[in-house]
């Protein structure tokens, strides 16, 4: 085995092509090539540089990938000093020892591995531990069933245990008048031509609304930007709900997208000008399921049930609109007051999730 950094396009070709060789299209989704891509040109806007490193046997056949980055807003969040890596796939054990021991030669200073993440834990990332008969979905990942022994049994350990879940759609009755009123605020539906003033709006509720997690790193105006690329034309405006209090602050929102993932399958992450044109005229046959992205609450107006008015407003519209499904990206399993949600309307876990952590031996750290 041998591990190299990607420098040319025929490495970034391979590094692409990696995990639509290692598995099933159906299940598996493709982390989208245009990320892929600014990491390697060093155009994301990711605070430091991104190494992309592919695995190669003895007879030059590609085995593994991962990526080797840092972020010192992470270290400060969890007091520590860490190499993260992500978008990480390997076709055995004996790939993954190669990619982990090149992970710790890259470790100069840094007390631990923790990943998979890309390319942080509140962006996408995770090793799937149960659920493998279910299919991935956007901003979630999956792997077979013995990726989790894989890294047990080179020493990593579980952090930050989660699940996704899923929700089979049924009628439900919006919220009236009176009961916005009676929780002090108004709702309002998002909109193609407003996502330029609400994108920045819904930055400022997303970093307030989860700093108090232990994982979460605030996000940046280039990250929001990058992440919300292309959301205005495949918005469905039913599933970009916020609350405004009586000032017109937002208080509260929730989001969901239609699910692409049968897309993203379908041209390998590929989504290109090409790809986005061809989504954008057959976008109305990802209507199916939906995805609910992130949602959240101001500290200051939380346990006051806004987010169960919105959730109910967004079962209606997922309703209306003649959806079947809504699935539900990472929930942390020490987070019930975000599990409650899903239950309420009877949804369940659908996969189980966990990142990994792995001290590096003092030597690596000279």
């Amino acid at each position: 085995m041998r591990v190299d950094t990607v420098t040319t396009r025929r490495d970034l070709a391979a590094f692409l092509r990696l995990p639509l060789d290692l598995h099933p299209r159906d299940l598996a989704v493709p982390l989208q090539a245009p990320t892929i891509r600014s990491w390697w040109r060093g155009t994301s806007p990711h605070p430091g540089p991104v190494e992309l490193l592919l695995a190669r046997d003895d007879a030059g056949r590609v085995v593994g990938r991962t990526t080797a980055h840092r972020d010192d807003r992470f270290d400060a969040k969890l007091g520590t000093r860490a190499l993260l890596f992500g978008a990480t796939e390997f076709a055995g054990a004996e790939a993954a020892g190669a990619l982990f021991a090149a992970l710790e030669a890259r470790a100069t200073g840094e007390r631990e591995l923790i990943g998979p993440v890309s390319l942080l834990p509140n962006q996408t990332g995770g090793v799937v531990t149960s659920g493998w008969a279910e299919r991935g979905f956007v901003d979630s990942p999956w792997n077979p069933a013995d990726v989790p022994g894989t890294y047990e049994a080179a020493g990593f350990r579980r952090w930050h245990e989660a699940d996704t879940w899923v929700v089979d759609v049924r009628p439900v009755a919006a919220p009236g008048p009176a009961e916005w009123a009676a929780a002090g605020v108004r709702p309002e539906r998002g909109s193609r031509r407003a996502m330029g003033r609400l994108v920045p709006e819904l930055l400022d509720l997303l970093n307030a609304s989860f700093a108090q997690l232990p994982y979460y790193t605030p996000i940046t105006p280039a990250e929001m930007r990058a992440a919300t690329d292309g959301l205005a034309w495949l918005l469905d405006e039913r599933l970009l709900l916020l609350a405004r209090d009586d000032d017109g602050a937002a208080v509260a929102f929730v989001l969901a997208v239609p699910d692409i993932t049968r897309f993203l399958q379908a041209t390998g992450g590929r989504l290109g000008p090409v790809e986005q044109l061809r989504l954008l005229a057959t976008r109305g046959r990802y209507r199916e399921d939906a995805v609910l992205v992130i949602q959240g609450t101001r500290p200051d107006r939380q346990g006051r049930g806004i987010l169960t008015l919105l959730s109910r407003e967004l079962h209606a519209g997922l309703s209306a609109g003649g959806y079947r499904r809504l699935r539900m990206t990472s929930v942390g399993r020490d987070n019930p007051a975000s599990a409650r949600q899903p239950e309420r309307f009877g949804g369940r876990p659908l996969h189980g999730l966990t990142f990994y952590r792995r001290p590096v031996p003092s030597r690596e750290r000279a």
